[in-house]
Parts: structure tokens; sequence; C-alpha cells
């Protein structure tokens, strides 16, 4: 809490005012920074003909999100590291009404999809971005040149069709939609 007051240059006194110790005061930054706030409507302004047409736009609009928020991963690191992921459980509580709010979108958007249940697919989509994410902060500039320009793409064709070349196995959209 010191090294705290110290950068924002305030007294000790102060930063104990309005918060009760370090707990409160970063419960407070994530709940107020959280880039969901950002995602949400991203996925919210995504676009498509076709499932896989949303799907690559919504990765495109996070991305921007995301990129405007590079401190996110330190958040979530710190999250994880420092206070055990004891946050997680409110912030989803926080968020998850209103991510499940936009599956509608979702599923409008059609397609054939794989007896998935989708908070699973909501998972693995957003598991993508981490991925993303965390290994690009872990790459050097002239690694991260190394990579083609639409790498963020191929990721999303991974996530829709996987690894393996071939044909597609068909999908029933219908158990897809029934959930868990």
């Amino acid at each position: 809490m010191r090294q705290i007051a110290s950068e924002a240059g305030v007294a000790l006194g102060g930063i104990y005012n309005h918060f009760t110790g370090k707990d409160d005061l970063f419960a407070t930054a994530l709940f107020d920074y959280h880039p969901y706030r950002d995602i949400l409507p991203a996925l919210g302004k995504a676009r498509g003909d076709s499932l896989e047409g949303f799907l690559r736009d919504a990765a495109v609009h996070i991305q921007d999100a995301l990129g405007r928020r590079p401190d996110f991963l330190k958040l979530m690191f710190i999250e994880i590291v420092e206070f055990n992921g004891r946050h997680m459980p409110q912030l989803f509580d926080l968020i998850f009404p209103q991510a499940i709010g936009l599956l509608p979108r979702f599923l409008e958007a059609g397609g054939p999809l794989r007896p998935i249940p989708l908070p699973v697919v909501f998972r693995a989509f957003l598991g993508l971005f981490f991925s993303y994410f965390i290994t690009e902060l872990l790459l050097t500039d002239e690694l991260r040149r190394s990579f083609p320009p639409d790498t963020l793409d191929q990721f999303v064709e991974i996530f829709l069709h996987g690894i393996l070349a071939g044909e597609r196995q068909p999908i029933d959209s219908a158990a897809r939609a029934a959930g868990p």
C-alpha cells in the first residue's frame, strides 16, 4: 500500500480513506477496469453472413478492444497469482449474464454445429484470445515479425476447423443448442 500511495502521489492515509486494504483496492481496479466493458460491446458489433463470418468478425473486434487494453493480462495475472483467483466468482457473476445475452446472436448466425454445449464453445472462444495475447506478450519483436499478418485469423481457423486436413464431420446444431 505504501508503494501504491507513493506512485499515486498521495499519503498512505488517503488511500485508506477510500479502501480497506490492498484486496479492496485491487478488486475495485479489477471490476472497474476489466476489459469486458470493451469486449462485450465489441462482440455486439460483430457481423457476418454465416457463423464462421460472424466469429471471424468477432475475433477482429475483440482483438481491437484488447489491443487498447494491454494492461488486461497483467491485471488477470495479478488476480491469479496474488489473489488466487478470489475475485473470479464475482467477476463471473457480473460478466456471464451479459455474455450469455450475446448467445442468440451467435445462434442466429447459424451453421452446422457439433453437439458441444454453448458455454464450452464460449469458453473455448475466449481461450483462443488468451492464448493469442499471452503468446504475443512472450514474443520478441523480431519473432513476432516472423509470423504472418493474418495470425489471428489462423487462430480462428483452428478454433473453427481444427488442425486436421480433410472433410469436416456433419454437425448436429439442435443438440448443441440444448446446452450442457
